[in-house]
């Protein structure tokens, strides 16, 4: 028998991740414009927007979908932001849903990022990446906010969540 964490617990503890930051930062916005610095961010604004228009787009291109471009991630208000995340859960979800798409066929990126010799990625491996790639900066927000005297309580250890048993 194969144990594993299925792609869904890991969009389960994403969503999670992702309601506690929008009604943390709902209420207490002060700290969106905390300074940030990480990914290229000013503040926790702009490096919110990055979490979740990241989501979005991984999504699209493991969908097959437009990608929204980079350029077009709103700047705000958090609501906006929030959006992405609500629409990339929609394109996830429709992905799941889907019993005939073959999760081990391989894509070829075409982000900036990588070298034009990089090898295709199983659908399977582009949405664990991009699932993790958002646990591990909602990680690092929590470090911000407390070292700026700001402890969030946010639980974000797989060990918390309600998405596996």
């Amino acid at each position: 028998m194969t144990f594993a964490i299925t792609l869904e617990e890991l969009l389960t503890w994403n969503q999670e991740a992702s309601n506690f930051w929008k009604a943390h930062l709902d209420a207490n916005p002060a700290l969106l414009e905390l300074p940030c610095g990480i990914g290229g961010a000013a503040n926790v604004q702009e490096f919110v927007g990055h979490v979740w228009g990241v989501e979005l787009r991984w999504g699209q291109r493991i969908a097959g979908l437009p990608v929204l471009a980079k350029e077009a991630v709103p700047a705000g208000p958090l609501d906006a932001l929030f959006g992405l995340h609500l629409k990339a859960v929609v394109v996830f979800r429709a992905l799941l849903d889907d019993q005939s798409l073959n999760w081990n066929e391989t894509m070829k990126l075409d982000v900036p990022w990588l070298p034009p010799d990089a090898p295709a990625f199983s659908r399977r491996k582009i949405a664990a990446h991009a699932l993790f790639h958002s646990q591990r900066h909602w990680a690092q927000l929590a470090t911000l906010v407390r070292a700026a005297g700001f402890p969030s309580g946010f639980k974000g250890d797989v060990l918390f969540s309600s998405a596996l048993v």
